[in-house]
């Protein structure tokens, strides 16, 4: 007999299911078994009266083994899971488990060690489906417009784009590094022609940030295309981009989300607000009494994008805001510029940074003339031939899948991620 899911069951019609026994509850005449597989769960019913040798099947099992039952499925109004239970004819338990390290309430570094069983929870199930359907939105969206997926390198022979924070690797007889971005690789596409593309793939960065929020390996939503008139096209299809993704997560988990996580999905409405740097500066101080530090004049911290989302929701009752005209020296050198100004964003969304964007510089002069000023040249030899036989004038950005998920929900970015890496984390 073929297995089938929980939630395909028909009344009264023999069935084979299967999967983790998240409780087992053994009383004076009978056995409950609470089984769970992706679409959700039963209750299993024993008589130990009439289903003895069964019974028997399930001695020395716990909560956490994986069993596999043949038998029929009843309505009872008796039965708290959906008014449906499970009543085997066959048991065979597929894997017995030994006893949970993970208590209820286990620290987060304990919950780390041991993520496989952590995940097993429905909150955390439910975590992970709204990102992969986040992410699923977003990829509809783009192939909607004409957008072809890519896969770049991960293993690159120079330290890209800035040139710091950055893991070194052995190559055989010479160095190599992992890639922070796919940047460089994505405007080579958009220079051989392709026109349109996308990329979701890890990032590293040798980051030792011990954050709520940052991590040293992550999940990038990568987008550039071309024949763009300025970087207001880019940021015109981020709102579009981010619409599709939460309207996906809304309809499907929407309510779910309220109940397990007390959060609302809201699907923001187009223009996102928009301000320059300098005239939001001026905003924070005069409304929170806040002065950017010295040290971040010109750019944005984690401070800043607090008040800064505070500020759009109060101003535009709006919970994303577009940043821009950020100084040059704390900008990308390949972001174009105009009367000497970065024409890129951030894009602020629950006070966190999400996205860095820009129209790209594609003019190979201009662009070599940029790398001389942060005396990058001779690192980016390699990327620098991209622009010399001709290229588009393009745009792009990138959203950080795992962030974005963490905003989503309330959560750390430990919590958020399959698997976290961070400067002292490896394992598992």
């Amino acid at each position: 007999m073929k297995r089938i899911l929980i939630n395909e069951l028909v009344e009264n019609e023999e069935s084979k299911i299967s999967g983790f026994a998240s409780k087992i509850r053994d009383t004076k005449y009978m056995i409950f078994v609470i089984l769970k597989d992706r679409t959700g769960s039963i209750q299993v019913s024993l008589d130990k009266g009439t289903q003895e040798e069964l019974c028997k099947e399930l001695d020395g099992v716990i909560a956490g083994s994986v069993i596999e039952f043949e038998g029929k499925m009843v309505l009872s109004e008796y039965v708290k899971q959906g008014g449906k239970e499970f009543i085997p004819s066959k048991v065979n338990v597929l894997s017995k488990a030994e006893a949970s390290p993970l208590e209820e309430n286990a620290n987060i570094d304990t919950r780390m060690d041991y993520r496989w069983i952590d995940l097993r929870s429905e909150k955390n199930q439910l975590m992970l489906n709204v990102q992969s359907t986040f992410v699923e939105g977003m990829r509809e969206h783009c192939y909607k417009e004409g957008f072809t997926e890519i896969h770049t390198p991960k293993l690159i022979g120079a330290a890209s784009e800035s040139g710091s924070d950055v893991f070194e690797v052995k190559y055989f007889d010479r160095k190599a590094y992992l890639a922070q971005s796919p940047q460089f690789y994505k405007q080579m596409a958009l220079a051989s022609g392709l026109e349109r593309v996308f990329e979701v793939a890890p990032c590293f960065r040798a980051e030792n940030s011990n954050t709520n929020r940052h991590a040293t390996e992550f999940t990038s939503f990568d987008i550039e295309f071309a024949y763009i008139d300025s970087f207001e096209d880019v940021m015109d299809f981020e709102e579009d981009l981010i619409i599709a993704g939460l309207s996906k997560v809304k309809e499907r988990y929407g309510d779910k989300i309220k109940e397990l996580f007390d959060k609302e999905v809201i699907v923001p409405t187009k223009p996102f607000p928009r301000i320059k740097l300098e005239d939001l500066y001026k905003e924070l101080e005069k409304r929170y009494n806040y002065q950017i530090p010295e040290f971040d004049v010109g750019d944005m911290n984690a401070e800043a994008e607090g008040l800064a989302y505070k500020y759009a929701m109060e101003e535009f009752g709006h919970e994303f805001i577009f940043i821009t005209d950020f100084k040059k020296t704390k900008r990308a050198f390949y972001h174009m510029r105009k009367n000497d100004i970065p024409q890129g964003f951030d894009l602020i969304w629950r006070g966190a940074e999400i996205t860095s964007g820009a129209q790209r510089e594609h003019r190979y002069e201009e662009l070599k003339k940029q790398c001389d000023e942060k005396g990058l040249t001779k690192d980016v030899e390699f990327y620098l031939q991209f622009f010399k036989y001709g290229c588009p004038p393009h745009g792009g950005f990138a959203i950080g899948v795992d962030r974005f998920n963490m905003l989503l929900l309330g959560l750390s970015i430990k919590e958020e991620m399959f698997i976290f890496r961070g400067p002292n984390r490896l394992e598992p």
